[in-house]
């Protein structure tokens, strides 16, 4: 099922590359059930859709989550979608950036100031109490 986003101001847009799209969704998922909302591309963007003009919009929510891994970092794509919530708030002071690292990443050039949330390695603390995004 897919929702529609572009009529309302947003919490959380949640940016990840496809790889890491179970973390992403669970992301999303903990933020909602918080009372949340947010706009991920695995609920909110379909079929013929224009995929640029909805990051656009996407990128005008509150705040912009950063999925962090290997495959993150190195796609051309999610740069501009980190790099739109960077420019905002260049200092962090609003934290309209919020990384958060999902798998090992060696962080250099500007992701190498920015403090992100770990959740490296406590996937198996979340497979056991029945939350486990993979």
């Amino acid at each position: 099922m897919l929702r529609k986003f572009f009529f309302t101001m947003t919490d959380f847009f949640v940016s990840y590359n496809s790889a890491d799209k179970a973390w992403a969704k669970w992301i999303a998922q903990q933020l909602e059930g918080a009372g949340f909302s947010t706009v991920i591309q695995a609920w909110d963007l379909g079929a013929g859709e224009n995929f640029v003009l909805a990051m656009q919009k996407a990128a005008e929510a509150e705040r912009t989550i950063a999925v962090l891994s290997p495959d993150y970092v190195s796609a051309r794509f999610t740069q501009p979608e980190w790099a739109a919530a960077f420019v905002q708030d260049p200092t962090g002071s609003k934290r309209q950036l919020i990384p958060v690292r999902v798998r090992p990443v060696d962080l250099t050039g500007l992701w190498s100031a920015i403090v992100y949330i770990d959740l490296v390695g406590l996937g198996e603390a979340v497979k056991s109490v029945g939350v486990c995004p993979y």
